[in-house]
């Protein structure tokens, strides 16, 4: 309800303080310009989950279209950011669930000769066997010399089947977000240390984990303890535990590809990561980028 789309860009209203907002796709390139990011990304409209094949088909063609005039403002600029440095722009793909429509938006978006390419639309209420249906027929929808990067994908089991399936770079909320509800990230899986079972727990988060939280005498209990008691160290300090587990768990999936054995490893690390063996702690959050 805070936002009106056509085909000139879109109109939203500030939820802050109630001021109206118009992005176009030069206006968005603009401001990334300002802003000197390395990497840009293009004006794009992103359907959610369980829309009609209607809505998705127009989100493919507005955002292919906005591709265009991104690209056109970019160049005009001379690829380059206010303070000097080179500026690459991604197009998004989008099309949902529908395979088709995926292969027309890609094929739209590789015909503009991007530095990258990232696919959006998924991690919205698909499900994780509909985005690796999706994913499968990537590789042959997008150039093999270009980056690919996955937005707003973040759980460990989505990371694995995209990068299998030739995804370079993600990114994600899920780290922050779920160290804010007290859920945790270990290779023995998720932890959530609200659960009373945690009360009396002296042992680190992970005892081979090497991040703040876990080498500075933090247990468990302590940690449990600062969520129960409102204390804001609680999210800290697991928030601090994601982001390293994610560091950490990504370059061991970077030290495998350059092995060579990522794909006879991936199976016996998801067994590790998602145990089925204990309910208390089988939940987790929300994995969706914002």
């Amino acid at each position: 309800d805070l936002r009106k789309l056509s085909d000139e860009g879109v109109t939203f209203q500030s939820h802050v303080d109630g001021s109206r907002i118009h992005l176009t796709p030069e206006r968005t390139v603009a401001v990334q310009r300002a802003l000197g990011s390395d990497v840009m990304m293009q004006l794009d409209v992103c359907p959610p989950g369980g829309a009609e094949r209607d809505e998705v088909a127009l989100a493919v063609r507005r955002s292919a279209e906005w591709a265009l005039r991104a690209k056109a403002a970019w160049e005009a600029e001379g690829r380059v950011s206010v303070q000097g440095h080179a500026q690459a722009l991604f197009g998004i793909q989008q099309g949902g669930t529908h395979l088709d429509l995926r292969a027309e938006s890609a094929e739209r978006l590789v015909a503009l000769d991007l530095p990258g390419y990232a696919v959006g639309g998924l991690s919205v209420g698909e499900g994780h066997e509909a985005m690796v249906g999706v994913l499968e027929a990537l590789d042959a929808q997008l150039p093999p010399d270009r980056p690919r990067y996955l937005m707003g994908v973040g759980e460990p089991r989505d990371i694995l089947a995209a990068v299998l399936r030739g995804i370079d770079m993600f990114d994600c909320v899920l780290p922050t977000r779920n160290g804010r509800n007290a859920t945790v990230f270990t290779w023995g899986g998720k932890l959530k240390l609200r659960n009373a079972r945690h009360a009396a727990d002296r042992t680190p988060i992970d005892p081979a984990c090497d991040c703040y939280a876990c080498a500075s005498g933090f247990s468990r209990g302590t940690i449990r303890h600062l969520f129960m008691a409102n204390e804001m160290l609680g999210p800290i300090l697991a928030s601090v535990h994601n982001l390293r587990f994610f560091g950490q768990f990504l370059a061991a999936v970077r030290a495998a590809i350059e092995a060579g054995t990522l794909e006879s490893l991936a199976p016996q690390w998801l067994a590790k990561l998602y145990p089925a063996a204990d309910p208390a702690d089988a939940g987790g959050g929300a994995g969706t980028g914002d």
